[in-house]
């Protein structure tokens, strides 16, 4: 009997015990701001010593009783407790607490909140970027991120953009970021069959992306190695959440029109401006106006073939040649998503059709994109997904901003000819008219005879596995795939022959596909132990690319009603190309932290590149970081001014492979035939040393919280020093070549950033503002003694010492009152070693000196956005300054005193003469270079402030809308680009003229469209 009560006692004890530990509760753990999942969030059982942290999905499992209060608390959030109540899963949205700090950041194979970083990563919400009236997201990120410079170029559709962190890193290789889509590395490369390159990032919907991150500094950067010189674009596309289906669409109207156009000669000055030049030149020479061989005589013939009639006439009508080249651009755009699911499945589908002109004559984009986000919990330790995302894109183009039959060049024709022939009414030099007038081709030719077509098909995809291996431990693995076709279609009939000097007309075609796989599969690890916290990745990556390409070009077709290729007499041209490159890469990061303030990070990546030689085929990319958050040390504590302060720091390194494939390797081409028979000869010396370009930076910030949070911000300074610069140096003629491709000299980038956000006011009105500015100074620091020349005139230089690209050219002196001589400043050496500053009207006699940088000196952006009661205001200005412009390539021709017959622009009428003597433009001499050679005169301020976008936009009330079963309805009207502010002379200052833009030659404005002025009116209405 007292063994059955013994028995029965334990019994007892042990059911006891078994209900007081009570049963396994599982769940997750999101933001309540955009449902990302929260890591590292302390889940416990209240009253007790259990706890738990959630993993890097968000996921948690603990043991609690059905009357047990399980507690969630997480700094930067609102701690909240839920009841048991006999369930098995609790999912919980923890709620911002403090402003910013609890932001989930993405850092590459994994996340952070902002407030555990000791890297710098800067961060754009979809907030930031939705309904904005632009063709790429990259557009819409100008001004919002700290270091981030971006340039659009021109106002041409769907180009090339230019995007900088932290300064430029490269004299020959590429400069831009890369740029990782869920994950996977995307082709970023210019595929154009023309100078003016495409942009292939056109064919990304901005409005499918949930946030941008972008890593600027090594500590977050390197995690990427090889290509994290120049900054990391990490970007995640929307995902759905569990819970009813929501439905929206959005649908946009406007229209655009040029920021700034520039005023040129009409026809009254016109002929007074070349009569009074003619006969300058005529004195110059002695020669008698009347003379039939004078300039005068010729300028007479000139008028007349031109259209003006009888010579002299100043009552003509007059051709705004340059408004010609400009049309009416409406934008239209439509979006719908749909995102839901349950606590198994969740999905995110959306279509966008978007119709745009552009503000030039022929210039158009139309876009249809679709994405297709799923994710399914096959189990409680299983996860898989899949995302897609679909489109086709046409963008009807334009040629080179130096090609004559650009729009923007048709400034140049004279007034005084018409647009439209007299005699056959279509516009003139259209065959069967005179061809050869206007004196240059007239581009209005092109409508209906011409076209540029680029078309894109793409499919950016990657499917995923997750398996929890054990608590804290999860394994992923995923496979990606980026397909680009892209086929670009170029036909001139034969009513342009005098474009291309083809009388029969001249077709192309080229077609270029990129297939890029890639697959990751790396380990995340997290756990807490006493008062650490600790996270790990470690995994493996390989990517590989390859690219194929087919050109064919004809001429000579039978009428204008042929326009393929296959009617065409003459196959004139063809071609075809493949190259591939690959990458094998192992990875691996850990973040430590201790009692919430001391923080420590590592990361590595060795990677292997099959650009480099055999000696150098792997480099490896270590970094080092470390944080320690002030405020929450006792001495601070009762420091009510100040809710948050972190010093960190990082040092790493980092580096440039986006070369073009094969630098490393003896080539041969096989294009060395002799008569009939094929040959082949060597075209490229090897280099098995050839390695990485390589950027060590280092990094040190402060980021602080005042007032609760209501001002918060940060502060870097960082130092980039980059080496081994992938350059094309002479060898010895004795190699059999004049070129090797080799490793030298180095550059630097030093700089300040700052990070302000308040909160001004509170309540039911509300404003907000976010600011930032960052000072970059870039440096060449060794070439081994040589001087790398671009641009026009070769004015760009890559030189030691010097910023990259730093102009170089003689320095302008102005004019010479006695007789309207341009003046150049000698900046000849003298004996004494001293500098010659004497003026001379002789060109030659002066020196080529630097004479401005087209790198700007400061960047920056201020947004403000006001609430009240549905309303909703938010403005954004950006500005650049300390930048040059290179003009030379339009002032040469437009704005240099009459050398050639273009027309010019009005500021040339106060050139210099007797009763004009004190002015900065020499005498206008018909033919003559009286100032119209490169110089610093065409160097111009560059430095712009820019209302980049403002939108207004009205929620209406939910009680209103629950009627008739909405979730929301918002109206909106968004400007884009509405007013700039530039002592700049040209178009636009944001620009880079198409045909000659390179690492070197930057800063260019060469006949280059201004951005457009984009007015649109929308809707958003969810269900």
């Amino acid at each position: 009997m007292r063994k059955l009560l013994q028995t029965s006692f334990l019994i007892l004890i042990t059911v006891w015990a078994t209900y007081a530990q009570g049963q396994a509760i599982s769940g997750k753990v999101t933001s309540s701001d955009d449902g990302s999942p929260l890591p590292g969030v302390s889940v416990s059982v209240k009253g007790t010593t259990q706890g738990t942290l959630t993993d890097a999905t968000g996921n948690y499992r603990i043991n609690a009783s059905s009357n047990s209060v399980i507690v969630f608390s997480f700094i930067g959030f609102t701690t909240q407790e839920e009841k048991v109540a006999n369930r098995s899963e609790i999912n919980i949205q923890l709620k911002t607490d403090v402003r910013n700090l609890s932001e989930v950041v993405v850092t590459g194979y994994g996340q952070q909140i902002k407030r555990d970083l000791t890297g710098n990563i800067a961060k754009v919400r979809a907030a930031d970027i939705q309904d904005q009236p632009v063709t790429t997201f990259d557009q819409a990120l100008q001004g919002k991120a700290a270091g981030v410079q971006i340039n659009s170029g021109s106002g041409k559709l769907g180009q090339g953009i230019q995007v900088r962190v932290r300064g430029q890193s490269s004299v020959s290789a590429s400069n831009q970021p890369l740029y990782i889509i869920d994950g996977i590395p995307v082709t970023t490369d210019n595929l154009s069959i023309s100078s003016a390159s495409t942009n292939p990032l056109a064919d990304i919907n901005p409005q499918d992306i949930e946030s941008v991150d972008i890593l600027k500094d090594a500590s977050a950067g390197a995690i990427y190695g090889a290509r994290a010189a120049n900054g990391v674009v990490l970007i995640t596309t929307k995902r759905g959440k569990a819970g009813r289906t929501n439905v929206n669409f959005g649908a946009q109207y406007g229209s655009s029109k040029p920021t700034r156009k520039l005023e040129f000669l009409n026809t009254e000055q016109y002929v007074k401006f070349y009569n009074q030049a003619a006969a300058n030149s005529d004195r110059i020479e002695g020669l008698d106006q009347s003379d039939p061989d004078s300039y005068t005589s010729y300028m007479k013939g000139f008028y007349e073939t031109q259209g003006l009639g009888t010579y002299g006439t100043a009552n003509q009508a007059s051709t705004n040649w340059g408004d010609l080249a400009y049309q009416d651009a409406p934008y239209q755009q439509y979006d719908l998503n749909l995102n839901g699911g349950n606590e198994k499945t969740t999905f995110y589908l959306s279509g966008q059709l978007l119709d745009q002109k552009g503000i030039l004559i022929g210039n158009a984009l139309q876009r249809y994109a679709g994405r297709l986000n799923i994710e399914h919990q096959v189990s409680s330790r299983v996860k898989v997904g899949f995302n897609m995302g679909l489109t086709r894109t046409l963008n009807q183009r334009l040629s080179g901003d130096n090609q004559f039959d650009n729009p923007m060049q048709m400034v140049a024709l004279p007034p005084m000819t018409p647009a439209t022939d007299a005699t056959t009414g279509l516009p003139v030099g259209t065959p069967p008219g005179d061809i050869s007038i206007p004196v240059y081709y007239n581009p209005l030719i092109n409508a209906g005879n011409a076209y540029f077509n680029t078309t894109v098909y793409r499919n950016i995809s990657n499917v995923f596995g997750q398996l929890q291996v054990m608590k804290g431990l999860t394994f992923r693995t995923e496979f990606g795939l980026d397909v680009l076709n892209q086929q670009e279609e170029l036909y001139y009939n034969s009513k342009t022959q005098r474009n291309f000097g083809s009388p029969l007309g001249l077709g192309r075609n080229r077609f270029a596909r990129v297939e890029n796989y890639t697959t990751n599969n790396f380990f995340n690890y997290g756990t807490a132990f006493g008062r650490s916290n600790l996270d790990a990745t470690v995994g493996m990556s390989y990517q590989q690319s390859q690219r194929k390409t087919n050109f064919i070009e004809g001429q000579d077709f039978p009428s204008d009603a042929y326009r393929m290729i296959a009617s065409a007499a003459r196959k004139t041209d063809g071609s075809s190309s493949q190259t591939d490159y690959r990458f094998l890469s192992y990875f691996a990061r850990a973040n430590y932290k201790f009692a919430d303030r001391y923080l420590v990070g590592v990361s590595a990546r060795i990677d292997g590149s099959s650009r480099f030689g055999k000696n150098s085929r792997y480099g490896f990319f270590p970094s080092v970081s470390a944080g320690w958050v002030l405020s929450e040390e006792e001495f601070m504590k009762n420091t009510t001014a100040i809710s948050f302060l972190k010093l960190r720091a990082s040092y790493g390194q980092t580096g440039n492979a986006e070369i073009e494939n094969f630098p490393q390797l003896g080539l041969f081409i096989g294009d060395a035939s002799y008569g009939t028979l094929p040959g082949q000869r060597p075209s490229q010396l090897a280099n098995p040393d050839l390695k990485w370009e390589t950027t060590n930076q280092f990094d040190i910030g402060l980021d602080f919280g005042i007032l609760n949070n209501r001002i918060n911000g940060e502060i870097d300074y960082y130092n980039k020093q980059t080496s081994g610069l992938l350059l094309n140096v002479n060898v010895p003629g004795t190699t059999g070549f004049a070129t090797q491709f080799r490793n030298v000299g180095s550059l630097e980038n030093k700089g300040i950033e700052i990070v302000i956000n308040t909160e001004n006011l509170t309540g039911a009105f509300r404003w907000t503002t976010s600011f930032n500015a960052a000072m970059n100074e870039n440096k060449v620091t060794n070439l081994q003694g040589q001087i790398i020349e671009g641009g026009i005139n070769a004015m760009s230089r890559a030189v030691e010492g010097q910023p990259l690209g730093v102009y170089f050219t003689q320095e302008y002196a102005g004019v010479d009152p006695a007789n309207g001589n341009a003046l150049w400043y000698k900046n000849t050496t003298n004996t004494d070693g001293s500098i010659d500053r004497t003026t001379t009207s002789t060109y030659n006699q002066a020196q080529r000196v630097v004479s401005g940088s087209p790198l700007p000196k400061w960047t920056g952006g201020i947004t403000n956005t006001f609430s009240y009661k549905g309303f909703t205001l938010n403005v954004l200005f950006n500005g650049v300054f300390g930048n040059k412009i290179n003009f030379y390539g339009v002032g040469r021709y437009s704005s240099a005193n009459g050398r050639f017959e273009d027309n010019q622009t009005v500021n040339q009428l106060v050139a210099w003469t007797k009763e004009n003597p004190n002015t900065d433009v020499p005498e206008a001499r018909l033919f003559y270079n009286n100032g119209a050679q490169s110089s610093s005169r065409f160097i111009l301020d560059g430095s712009f402030v820019r209302l980049r976008t403002a939108t207004l936009s009205y929620s209406l009330p939910k009680t209103l809308i629950s009627r008739v079963k909405m979730n929301s309805v918002r109206l909106f009207v968004t400007g884009q680009n509405l007013l700039t502010f530039t002592k700049y002379a040209g178009w636009d200052p944001e620009v880079n003229a198409d045909y000659i833009v390179s690492n070197i030659a930057q800063g260019y404005d060469f006949y280059t469209a201004p951005q457009a002025r984009t007015i649109t009116g929308g809707i958003n209405i969810g269900f």
